[in-house]
């Protein structure tokens, strides 16, 4: 980087810097729009990405940073016109553009609707449009697919690209919208139990709420992060992340030619094997951590192999039934009483032909209820490994009540 670029760039630095600050001390976003529109329109959208990185690393809180996206976010509406087509069907970014125009169509459809009925009497004049309400209702659930996807694949791609502050702002984005959906849904499902008026009022509320958050966050998506991602992430690499969303699936109104089948990602050169560490599709982790992650599972687990040979189980701090190492190597049918054995082998036998897949049970022991479940092992292509039993105490678990949020 030359000297000049370098200053260049402090100077926006200090320049946007300055306008935070400015905003934080409450002059109006009006005010800054057209200094902020003369300092960056030179710049890229990765540039600002990056510099808001820098001021992040510098201590500036991401809220502050927040405040000037929406400055932005008001100079790009001034500048861009008609939408453009990023990225081809079957990209991950087209899928996700595409997603975003349906859900601006259901909250457009729900802000509508709801101005619509307030002037109704009541729940019985408008039966067609609270069924429309619930469909919207069921469609924005769908929806949380969306976010899920954005969340834990293409952020984690452009972090790995060091673009780490603006998936974390869209990240706080998406919990907005979140609370705003479940106040949607808490209404509608408790709809019978209130006045027609109130309902009326307060679904109109959230519904002009969820229209603009999706609005201004869509549009910051799609103007600001996805040309970012663009830059960014190789072509090898959307291959992988386009594979990635069709593991965590779509949302039901996703529509198929955005989804059209693209070329699988190539395996990665192999890395040198390092000893003592086992690579999974997954991650690697070393033999200690193995051991030590499966000790730490809150359940007892044990595995008995295809030929009914018992082969491993998890020492945790407090196993519910005792198990001593004599027993590997033995068949499971020694390590239970003769009168249940009829019922060991009935289920390890539909384990095997494919007749089941979970076979449960459930006691009381010592005052705490027990839960017990098998379930058979296989393998990518279906071949029955072994059967797998897990034990837990879930006596706490069954009193828990509401919700625990924070630590």
């Amino acid at each position: 980087m030359s000297k000049q670029s370098l200053e260049r760039g402090v100077g926006k630095k200090v320049a946007l810097k300055g306008m935070i600050k400015r905003l934080h001390e409450g002059e109006s976003p009006e005010k800054i729009k057209e200094e902020f529109k003369e300092l960056i329109k030179d710049t890229t959208p990765t540039e600002i990405s990056q510099i808001e990185e820098e001021l992040i690393k510098e201590g500036m809180p991401r809220e502050e940073i927040h405040r000037l996206c929406d400055v932005h976010l008001a100079v790009f509406k001034e500048s861009v016109e008609k939408e453009k087509t990023l990225a081809p069907p079957g990209h991950p970014i087209h899928i996700l553009m595409e997603e975003h125009k349906i859900l601006l169509q259901f909250a457009d459809e729900l802000k509508n609707i709801t101005a619509d009925i307030k002037g109704a009497g009541g729940f019985d004049a408008v039966g067609e449009q609270m069924n429309h309400i619930k469909h919207i209702a069921e469609h924005l659930k769908e929806s949380e697919s969306h976010y899920v996807r954005e969340e834990n694949v293409l952020f984690p791609y452009l972090e790995k690209h060091g673009i780490t502050q603006p998936p974390a702002m869209m990240w706080m984005e998406h919990d907005k919208i979140r609370g705003i959906k479940k106040e949607i849904y808490k209404l509608v499902d408790a709809h019978k139990d209130m006045g027609f008026q109130d309902f009326a009022e307060q679904l109109g509320e959230m519904a002009i709420s969820l229209a603009d958050m999706l609005s201004n966050h869509f549009f910051k998506e799609n103007n600001i992060l996805f040309p970012t991602a663009l830059k960014v992430i190789s072509e090898t690499e959307w291959k992988d992340v386009r594979h990635q969303f069709d593991e965590l699936g779509y949302c039901c109104f996703t529509p198929e030619q955005a989804k059209v089948a693209v070329e699988k990602a190539e395996a990665p050169t192999s890395e040198p094997v390092t000893e003592g560490v086992v690579s999974f599709e997954t991650g690697t982790l070393s033999k200690v951590e193995i051991e030590a992650v499966l000790n730490t599972l809150p359940v007892d687990i044990s595995f008995v192999d295809k030929e009914d040979t018992v082969r491993y189980f998890s020492q945790t701090k407090e196993r519910i039934f005792p198990r001593a190492k004599a027993v590997i190597g033995r068949k499971v049918q020694q390590c239970h009483p003769q009168k249940s054995i009829h019922v060991v082998n009935q289920i390890l036998d539909d384990f095997k032909h494919g007749r089941r897949e979970v076979a449960g049970f459930w006691l009381q022991l010592k005052g705490r209820f027990i839960h017990i479940r098998y379930f058979p092992v296989r393998d990518k292509n279906g071949q029955y490994l072994g059967c797998l039993e897990v034990t837990q105490d879930i006596t706490d678990i069954r009193k828990l009540e509401g919700e625990k949020r924070l630590l």
